[in-house]
């Protein structure tokens, strides 16, 4: 919210990247930028795919800056999470008025599973 708050909307998405790296090394959390992940069908290797960040190894961290999150961007989202075996991750929308977010969870794991992982 710090890093909304002072830019506001409009800016490209790299934009927000590093303004929430800057605000997350202030607080000392461990975290990976443009984190590269394999894509695998039927155990063969059909491509790579990179999340904005992994934080403390325990979340996936997806940011856009569009007018309104789509659900082509929540499936991006939840697809990361699957593709890194992560049980949750956040969604994070800096392009419109208000900052938008969505949690998104990874189905192998349960719903106790859910509600011990909230970032």
């Amino acid at each position: 919210m710090k890093v909304h708050n002072k830019l506001g909307n409009g800016f490209q998405e790299f934009i927000y990247q590093r303004c929430l790296a800057i605000e997350m090394e202030k607080v000392g959390l461990n975290f990976g930028r443009e984190v590269e992940q394999k894509i695998y069908y039927d155990g063969v290797e059909v491509g790579k795919r990179r999340v904005d960040f992994v934080v403390e190894d325990q979340l996936i961290l997806e940011l856009k800056a569009f007018v309104d999150l789509e659900d082509a961007h929540l499936a991006q989202a939840k697809n990361y999470v699957v593709a890194f075996d992560f049980p949750c991750g956040l969604l994070i929308n800096f392009g419109a008025a208000s900052l938008q977010y969505k949690r998104v969870f990874n189905s192998k794991y349960n719903l106790a599973d859910k509600q011990s992982s909230k970032p």
